[in-house]
């Protein structure tokens, strides 16, 4: 046994261990690594930040060692986290360790700056340079994992339902026989909820603030009272890529993140219903799963391909959003000007996207084995005429007739009709030779309204 498959076994979370090959690319985005190398960076570009600023002559940097001393975050490796976490063993402040480390890394890179070194983590708190790593994180989680994560799914669901646009479905409102649909126009409402969540999602703000122990930059200004702390600053979170908040205490307030992690929690919820809907479908044959060789359905029934795709991504909905849940109503309260509780909270944010990788990742696995059983919706819907009462009761309507509901109510409800008995309750109506031809002619497979068009025009928008 190699080594990972060891720690695979025996990892405390699925994450980790069963599920470890579906979430690897967030790994490098939102584990201890990743937090320390982002901090490294803010570190060392605040450092870099503070050189270019006229004001502070103390402290200057050319060009090609600015150069250099990037690379100290951008070659920042497996055993630099080590010396980092060795430091924070004396220190038992993980923010000191990687100021310390990266003072480090400074004077090693260029022993001219000793004595300028003591501008590294310069007028900072240790919040200042965490929110702005976590925001760092937050950004590229979401735009090179997430993002392109839902678009597969939307992107899956999309070549699924498009060919599927005129085929005709019985619909089950309140779980009883109702007007026909297609099953490319339910498919495609999914399509369109879920690009309107990820859209929300991918264009939501960013922040990160960096004003000091109290949000109002006093260590700042009795330094360098002719800096225009709040505009420079401005400038260093815009550099980041960041929406900078000037507002705060000592912490960002974290409403973004609650932003942020409440779009995922409604995307995950069309997720969900997906899931249900597609477990329903195939419950009721109307979707097929191609067996997948080798695979066992249950232990003891040999015939069975279960719907256990859907059942996973179900699961795993759950577990995301009862940690996002939880982050998005704690993380905004913060006693006075600061506690401590969105710290360790905020660790689990990686553990929440990695449940809704899986859960994405399950639901296009799931779609990828369906087919669809033409014959078996075609049965359902000749075996449900009574769906048609509608149709008649509507066309009265229109042609003036003195309670068609009621009519309509007492010939069909609770009853199942059939083909016959349809064209029979025609003939009892008062209705018009041309309108009874055209209604005996109808059938429920072809009173699917503008289903079709609707299909055709809910993919094409959601690109």
């Amino acid at each position: 046994m190699t080594g990972d498959q060891h720690i695979g076994l025996s990892a405390v979370s699925p994450l980790d261990g069963r599920y470890a090959k579906r979430t690897r690319d967030l790994s490098a985005i939102v584990s201890e690594f990743a937090l320390h190398r982002y901090r490294v960076r803010v570190e060392v570009e605040w450092f870099l930040h503070l050189a270019g600023l006229p004001e502070i002559s103390e402290l200057s940097v050319d060009p090609e060692s600015e150069s250099r001393f990037k690379r100290i975050w951008q070659d920042f490796n497996h055993a630099d986290a080590e010396a980092v976490r060795d430091l924070e063993a004396k220190t038992n402040h993980d923010v000191k360790a990687v100021e310390y480390f990266v003072k480090d890394a400074i004077v090693r890179t260029d022993k001219t700056l000793v004595d300028s070194i003591e501008f590294v983590h310069f007028a900072c708190t240790s919040e200042d340079i965490n929110n702005v790593a976590y925001a760092l994180m937050m950004q590229e989680a979401r735009d090179t994992v997430l993002v392109p994560t839902m678009d597969r799914l939307i992107q899956a669901l999309r070549d699924f339902a498009a060919p599927l646009a005129n085929v005709p479905m019985l619909a089950r409102t309140h779980g009883q026989a109702a007007s026909p649909t297609t099953v490319g126009k339910e498919l495609a409402n999914v399509v369109v909820r879920l690009g309107r969540q990820r859209e929300q999602f991918r264009t939501s703000d960013i922040l990160a603030k960096m004003n000091g122990a109290v949000g109002n930059y006093n260590a700042h200004v009795v330094a360098y009272p002719q800096v225009d702390w709040p505009a420079r600053n401005r400038e260093f979170i815009a550099r980041l890529g960041l929406d900078f908040n000037e507002h705060t205490t000592q912490i960002e307030p974290h409403d973004y993140l609650a932003e942020l992690f409440h779009s995922l929690i409604r995307f995950n919820q069309v997720v969900l219903d997906l899931d249900r809907d597609a477990w329903g479908y195939i419950a009721l044959g109307y979707f097929r799963q191609r067996p997948v060789p080798g695979e066992t359905g249950s232990s003891t029934m040999p015939h069975k391909v279960n719907p256990i795709d859907f059942e996973n991504s179900e699961g795993n909905v759950g577990l995301a959003n009862a940690l996002l849940g939880h982050l998005a109503e704690k993380l905004p309260v913060s006693r006075w000007q600061r506690d401590l509780s969105d710290s360790t909270a905020l660790r689990s944010a990686g553990t929440a996207f990695g449940h809704c990788i899986v859960a994405w990742d399950s639901a296009c696995r799931g779609i990828a084995k369906l087919d669809v059983d033409r014959a078996r919706l075609a049965d359902d819907l000749d075996g449900a005429w009574e769906v048609l009462a509608e149709a008649v009761q509507t066309v009265l309507r229109a042609s003036g007739a003195h309670e068609p509901y009621e009519r309509l109510k007492d010939l069909t409800r609770g009853r199942q009709l059939d083909r016959d008995v349809y064209r029979a309750m025609l003939d009892e109506l008062d209705l018009p030779a041309t309108l009874r031809d055209r209604l005996a002619t109808l059938t429920p497979a072809e009173y699917t309204g503008l289903a079709a068009r609707l299909a055709r025009w809910a993919l094409e928008r959601v690109g």
